[in-house]
C-alpha cells in the first residue's frame, strides 16, 4: 500500500507532464512493491515557506507497510530528492520526506485491510 504524498508551493502550470507517471515509477522502483498498490498524491499551489523563503520546496509524506528502515529510507529520500529536483527544480535541502512504516492492519483496502 506504498503512498506518496507530495504538498508543494510549485505552481500546477510548472508540473510538466507525465509527472504523475513518472512519480508513480520512480516510487515503485524506489519501494519494490508491486505497481497495482502504488498511489501518488501531489498537491501544488500551496501556502508554503521554508527557510524563511517562499522558493520551490515540499513535504513528502511517505507510508508504506514494510519495505522501510534505516538504510532504505536513505536509498528512497535519495531518490525522491533527486527526481523532485530534477523535476520540479525542489532542492534537497528545501524538503522534508516523513516516513510512515504502518502495521496491515492499521491499513483498509478492497473491503478489507492488508492484514492476513
Amino acid at each position: 500500500m506504498p503512498l506518496l504524498q507530495v504538498f508543494t508551493n510549485v505552481k500546477d502550470s510548472k508540473i510538466p507532464d507525465g509527472f504523475l507517471s513518472d512519480m508513480s515509477d520512480m516510487f515503485q522502483k524506489a519501494i519494490g512493491k508491486p505497481m497495482e498498490y502504488i498511489e501518488v498524491h501531489v498537491v501544488p499551489n500551496q501556502m508554503m515557506m521554508f527557510a524563511k523563503s517562499d522558493a520551490p520546496c515540499a513535504v513528502v509524506n511517505l507510508v508504506s507497510i514494510g519495505q522501510l528502515g534505516v538504510e532504505e529510507n536513505k536509498v528512497i529520500s535519495k531518490t525522491v530528492s533527486a527526481t523532485l529536483k530534477d523535476k520540479l527544480g525542489i532542492p534537497a535541502d528545501r524538503m522534508y520526506i516523513v516516513f510512515r512504516d504502518l502495521e496491515p492492519q492499521n491499513c483498509g483496502y478492497n473491503n478489507s485491510t492488508f492484514a492476513k
